[in-house]
């Protein structure tokens, strides 16, 4: 009995170690590091964007789009910088919905979102310093919106963008380039023209979470959290579970046909 218990406990400590080599690795450091700087350059260009168009010679409309069209862009640099390196998560929720999917591990994701909520915060506090102390936009719902609106709001939007990404990664989709990141940022963009007049258009924890760091703000911050977690982990599943299955036996028959 006893020489049973040694050996389970050997087995296992011999997997955490094979584990910890694993998350530890040069190839995953290189990974969590690039998440971190992809998501400090999305924030840096999101936030300052925000910033920088706040003004009273500028339009609502105007403002809007102009922030709509900088997370945009910036989106897609970001995506594109490091989809070969860790996969252009860029966004906890996207890291949800691609362990729901089976596309990621639990502890690889749980690493990336600390990356990404490092990159983001430290984009936040570079802007105050840069701004000279300029207050950081934060999460905010508009007077009308509950908070449980505010959740499915920014759920569903999150569901497009995980949707989205899934999409760009199906390796039946081939080698895209420049296009999958693209299509990335286009519906960042116009989920930000939707949903910005209502919650602020955020759709990303990291996105919302750097700012309520910086300023210490974090009122009504967890609608920021669980509508998009629900939103890409919902994402997830029904991509897994629904459109690669159905696409698959397609061409099965497709095939079979022939």
């Amino acid at each position: 009995m006893g020489v049973i218990k040694v050996s389970s406990f050997l087995r296992a400590g011999s997997e955490f170690l094979d584990l910890m080599e694993s998350l530890l690795s040069k190839s995953s450091l290189r990974s969590y590091f690039a998440e971190l700087l992809s998501s400090f350059i999305f924030v840096f260009a999101g936030v300052g964007s925000t910033m920088s168009s706040e003004s009273e010679a500028t339009s609502a409309e105007a403002h809007l789009l102009t922030v709509a069209v900088a997370h945009a862009f910036a989106m897609s640099a970001a995506v594109f910088m490091s989809e070969h390196i860790s996969g252009g998560h860029v966004n906890p929720a996207v890291s949800v919905g691609l362990v729901v999917g089976g596309q990621v591990s639990i502890l690889t994701a749980l690493c990336y979102v600390v990356a990404q909520l490092l990159g983001s915060s430290l984009a936040c506090a570079l802007l105050m310093l840069v701004s000279a102390g300029q207050a950081i936009p934060v999460g905010r719902l508009a007077p009308r919106i509950p908070l449980s609106g505010g959740v499915v709001m920014e759920g569903i939007t999150t569901f497009a963008i995980v949707c989205t990404v899934s999409a760009a990664r199906d390796p039946r989709n081939g080698s895209q380039g420049i296009t999958g990141p693209m299509a990335i940022g286009f519906i960042q963009g116009a989920n930000i023209i939707v949903t910005s007049p209502f919650t602020g258009g955020y759709m990303n924890p990291a996105r919302s979470f750097g700012p309520a760091v910086v300023s210490g703000d974090f009122r009504n911050h967890w609608v920021y959290w669980i509508g998009p977690f629900l939103g890409g982990g919902l994402a997830g599943f029904i991509y897994r579970s629904f459109l690669v299955q159905a696409t698959g036996n397609q061409r099965t028959n497709a095939n079979v046909a022939v």
